[in-house]
């Protein structure tokens, strides 16, 4: 009987990242030039690990989740960013915001899960180089991705549910660019307590255990780099590590700022721009991070570039009276 009174609402007024006509017109250029190269760059990715018999490793197989995670990931978001900034219709229906949440939370979750499975993939490599073949076997390194994606979508139902079961009779103008949790709780008119104390466990379970899993690993990885011997053997060991790491901080950093802090620290403007970052701008980076540093990457993608490069001047010597026969 307390909710008689509140008014549902069928649909949120997503306010963007700016209101300057201005501004959203530079915002769209931005986010479409960024949204092509994250889906070029991860699809390429996709590719190439995919279709070379040398990258078939446990490292690339995770590497190969992750660029799916990143290319899906984008692909909830970015659309609707470059919507309301082209369009005046800036809403997103009641449903289309739950399925929005509901795969936002378990792409997220599901990232953190598997960089969290990277790093214990390059400890077993240099920490125990014998065994690792025997350790990070196919069917391991299967259970260990599906285990990431299972979990993820499954915390994520309970979340998008909770969350979806408030009232909201506030306001429907969602001062955020997506349907993200905080941004969502401040429209209820009910105490969202134990809908926050929910992240805060989810979070703990998934980010926090993710995070140190990733930090134990690479503390043990660090500490048998250190007593490797040879500078070049330390460099080598080092650079399969590198790539990793600059996501992993990138990553993890903003997700913990987000969702694992005290609601008193909720600030709008600052709240968009961190979006920003692990939503758009990591799933950009991460191709363009693995593919810089990692040289059987660049070295395939040269070749698969070269290859695709010859067939297409092979073909178009071909006489056209060829294919009329």
């Amino acid at each position: 009987m307390g909710n008689s009174n509140h008014t549902s609402v069928s649909s949120f007024t997503l306010l963007g990242l700016s209101s300057d006509p201005e501004l959203q017109v530079v915002f769209f250029l931005l986010f479409l030039v960024m949204y092509l190269v994250t889906l070029s760059g991860n699809l390429l990715l996709i590719i190439v690990v995919s279709l070379t018999p040398k990258l078939q490793t446990p490292m690339y197989f995770f590497l190969g989740n992750l660029s799916v995670i990143d290319f899906c990931f984008s692909t909830t978001i970015v659309p609707k960013i470059l919507s309301i900034a082209f369009s005046e219709d800036k809403t997103i229906s009641f449903v289309g915001c739950a399925v929005q949440l509901y795969f936002h939370l378990a792409l997220g979750a599901t990232e953190c899960l598997i960089l969290a499975v990277m790093a214990y993939d390059r400890y077993n490599a240099i920490c125990k180089p014998l065994q690792y073949t025997t350790i990070m076997n196919r069917i391991f390194c299967m259970y260990l991705a599906s285990g990431c994606w299972i979990v993820s979508f499954l915390n994520s139902v309970i979340h998008t549910a909770l969350t979806f079961q408030l009232p909201y009779c506030k306001s429907n103008q969602l001062n955020h660019f997506s349907c993200e949790m905080p941004p969502l709780f401040r429209l209820s008119c009910k105490d969202t307590l134990f809908n926050e104390v929910a992240v805060y466990i989810g979070g703990g379970l998934i980010a926090l255990c993710s995070f140190l899993l990733t930090l134990l690993s690479y503390i043990q990885i660090l500490s048998t780099i250190v007593k490797i011997r040879s500078t070049a053997g330390r460099q080598k060991a080092f650079s399969t590590c590198a790539s990793h790491i600059t996501v992993v901080t990138i990553y993890y950093g903003t997700i913990i700022f987000m969702y694992l802090r005290p609601r008193s620290s909720y600030s709008p403007d600052r709240d968009r721009v961190v979006s920003v970052i692990y939503t758009v701008v990591t799933p950009m980076l991460n191709p363009i991070i693995y593919s810089i540093r990692n040289k059987d990457i660049r070295e395939n993608i040269l070749k698969k570039n070269k290859a695709w490069h010859i067939s297409d001047q092979l073909i178009k010597s071909i006489p056209t009276s060829i294919w009329k026969v």
